[in-house]
């Protein structure tokens, strides 16, 4: 088995040598370029209010995730040339725990920092664990109203926070100040770049544009200070540039002896906003992969981006950094440069490496209108995927739970708006459910017989009174808004002016009920009991009758009619429904008369096959031998005595056929033939088992190949009877169709 460090190593050394070098090096330095301004800008604006004097060192905080989680998901992901990143999504929930944190002073920015890197490992070793018990696919349907209201909500609310920092008041009442002059070159020239390169990026799509607008807007933005006198130390006092806070690197942003400053009790009071950060931390690696598996036209290991996502992330917590996803654009760009390799990775994370070491000096050349710009950018982007496409992509309504989801997240806040959301995608998809019938098929005892063999008058009487036999195959996960209609359903049957002999439920294809259902069919069954109408449960699942036993009586549970299968839960329904036209009112002669009417033209083809049955034995005579079975001893199939390609004629007694799995097929009676390859239409029969003692006329290989060679008329007529025998049940159920019509 070779090692895999090795296998890496000797992979990167064949990229470095190849084609794809060159390429690699302009999308990882285009890619680590974009990362590194974008990333400046999130962490500026993590790092405000309360904490605006250790911004440099949040800086140093964020590129370290962003270097940690692009350089170990390049080297350990699935997709060759991915980027990663810190999410736009999760800005404004890590502002949230600095703006709340209950401590003042270096505790504050301590114990602020620590949460965050405490949110990183933990949301790491959450996402690594998913991809090594292989649980990954567990978060991966989240529903698409969700995610996209999410993401608008998201954008929507970076998009307010850009104004705010650039000094802009942003409530209903503040907008009409917002045009006043002292205030409108504060926010105009961030606010109107953001617009631009928005409109720039979707117009042209080139990575060149985001780092040649931001060199340009740097030197544009230093030349109209020049031109007006005013001094880079003016500018910084005045807010118009950003402030080094840093007096050495920007990393690491914690020490040893800073955990000393944590203040514990405001880092407990922080416990909400901590696991709604990893919520929605968990929730962006989830999409991100699936944007990403969609964009590249390729299917994707989850389980193993989870586990390059959750190591890169427990690295970045354990060093002090912030959490990091996969950056959907910068990976597409990968592809789209012919840069798929692991090295894009790498020369990404190493430009940002480059900066996080280099100190802070060049976050005091940075115009805080431009950090304003590129957060107005990034959410104006979530707005557009969040909000304009997803109205062209969804129903009404669903769109209503996006629209929701973004108010409620813009207006109360983000953990508000997820928590708003998800029940409202809840209640959506439980009417919806509801909707669908948990009854794939409804039949009575005359639409369909079970594979019990039955003698000309049981049938007549099947064909007559079976419509009083209802079956309803049930389907799926049976619960509290599907439950309701369904009882409704059945407690319609047992209140018609002819109330139906008995009553069966096949939960072969039910995958689950919850309590509201269980508890639901209880009362039915009560109700039905009641009514004197016998339910028949067919393939109960343990759940229902462990929930049955809780909710019945002890007395009513133990005379529940349960059959293992549907077939068997058939027969008993027949049984039923004969007893009770045996049973029925009238006089007796009168239905015993009705019914030899109905059964005459069906006795007389019995007695004429039983005719032709017992001349064909004859005839065949001492090529014939008789074999008698016992009860429960097998006819063919696995563990028979007899050849496989014996042909029996059953003479007297019963004996049915088995599926592989176990369930009965057909039952044969006296004059059926018993051949394995053609115990069904369908040869599907592993087993013919005898039901009670019966003998068997059985017709070896030998015999029968000696009987076509020198007597052809007479197997001819042999052929011709079992051909009529395996027609029999197609023309029972074509007479009942004519008998309907």
């Amino acid at each position: 088995m070779s090692n895999p460090i090795l296998s890496l190593a000797s992979e990167l050394r064949a990229d470095m040598l190849s084609a794809r070098a060159a390429p690699a090096l302009s999308a990882g330095f285009m890619s680590g370029l974009g990362l590194l301004v974008a990333q400046i800008a999130f962490a500026t604006f993590i790092f405000s209010g309360p904490l605006a004097p250790y911004s440099s060192q949040g800086v140093g905080l964020v590129l370290f995730g962003n270097f940690a989680g692009c350089l170990i998901v390049a080297l350990a992901g699935g997709y060759r040339g991915a980027i990663s990143g810190l999410s736009p999504a999760l800005v404004i929930a890590m502002a949230a725990i600095g703006a709340t944190m209950d401590a003042t002073g270096e505790a504050l920015f301590v114990t602020a920092a620590a949460a965050l890197a405490i949110a990183a490992a933990a949301t790491g070793a959450g996402c690594f664990a998913l991809g090594r018990f292989r649980l990954a696919n567990l978060v991966r349907f989240i529903p698409y109203p969700v995610a996209g209201g999410f993401v608008a909500g998201i954008g929507g609310a970076v998009c307010l926070a850009a104004m705010s920092l650039m000094g802009a008041e942003t409530g209903w009442r503040s907008l009409p100040a917002l045009l006043d002059p002292s205030a409108l070159w504060r926010w105009a020239p961030g606010a109107l770049y953001g617009i631009g390169l928005y409109w720039a990026m979707k117009r042209w799509g080139n990575a060149l544009i985001l780092p040649a607008s931001v060199a340009l807007a740097v030197g544009g933005y230093h030349a109209v200070l020049a031109a007006l006198g005013i001094s880079g130390e003016e500018a910084r006092a005045a807010g118009l540039l950003l402030s080094g806070t840093s007096e050495e690197g920007l990393w690491p942003a914690l020490g040893p002896a800073d955990l000393a400053l944590v203040d514990w009790s405001a880092m407990a009071g922080q416990v909400v906003e901590i696991l709604t950060l990893m919520a929605i931390a968990l929730i962006c690696v989830a999409m991100n992969v699936a944007g990403l598996e969609t964009v590249a036209n390729r299917d994707l290991d989850w389980d193993r981006e989870f586990r390059a996502s959750g190591l890169a992330s427990m690295v970045a917590g354990v060093g002090g950094g912030t959490v990091a996803t996969l950056v959907v654009p910068a990976s597409l760009r990968s592809k789209l440069f012919g840069a798929e390799t692991r090295l894009t990775g790498v020369v990404a994370a190493l430009v940002i490496g480059g900066a996080l070491f280099l100190g802070d000096g060049m976050l005091e050349l940075v115009p805080a209108a431009l950090v304003g710009g590129i957060l107005v950018f990034a959410g104006l982007g979530m707005l557009d995927e969040g909000l304009v496409r997803t109205f062209r992509r969804l129903p009404r309504l669903e769109y209503a739970i996006v629209a929701l989801i973004f108010v409620a997240i813009v207006w109360f806040g983000l953990f508000e708006g997820v928590g708003a959301g998800m029940l409202a995608a809840l209640a959506f998809f439980a009417a919806r459910l509801g909707l669908v019938d948990p009854v794939e098929r409804h039949y009575t005892a005359r639409d369909r017989r079970s594979g019990k063999a039955r003698p000309a008058p049981d049938r007549a009487i099947l064909r007559a009174d079976g419509d009083r036999a209802p079956a309803y195959a049930l389907r799926g996960y049976i619960f509290f808004g599907s439950i309701g209609p369904l009882t409704d359903r059945l407690g319609r049957s047992l209140a018609a002016a002819e109330p139906p002999s008995s009553l069966m439920l096949d939960f072969t294809a039910v995958s689950g009920l919850d309590f509201s259902a269980v508890n639901a069919l209880s009362r039915f069954l009560r109700a039905a009991r009641a009514a004197g109408v016998p339910v028949v449960l067919s393939a109960a699942p343990g759940s229902l009758l462990a929930g049955l036993e809780r909710t019945l009586p002890a007395a009513e549970f133990a005379a529940l009619a349960l059959e293992p299968d549907e077939d068997r839960a058939l027969e008993r329904c027949e049984d039923i429904a004969i007893e009770a036209w045996k049973a029925g009112e009238g006089p007796a002669e009168a239905r015993r008369d009705s019914l030899l009417r109905r059964a005459a033209d069906e006795v007389e083809r019995q007695l004429e096959r039983q005719i032709a049955f017992e001349e064909l034995v004859e005839e065949l005579g001492a090529r014939l031998e008789p074999r008698d079975y016992a009860a429960g001893e097998a006819l063919a199939g696995p563990g028979a005595a007899a050849s496989p390609d014996c042909l029996q004629l059953l003479a007297s007694g019963r004996a049915s056929a088995y599926g592989r799995a176990g369930a009965r097929l057909r039952q044969f009676g006296p004059g059926d033939a018993v051949w394995p390859a053609s115990a069904l239409d369908d040869g599907s029969a592993a087993a013919v088992v005898a039901d009670e003692d019966c003998r068997a006329l059985a017709l070896e290989p030998e015999a029968r190949s000696r009987l076509e060679a020198r007597e052809e008329a007479l197997a001819l007529g042999l052929y011709r009877y079992l051909l009529a025998g395996r027609f029999r049940a197609g023309a029972e159920c074509v007479e009942t169709r004519q008998e309907e019509s």
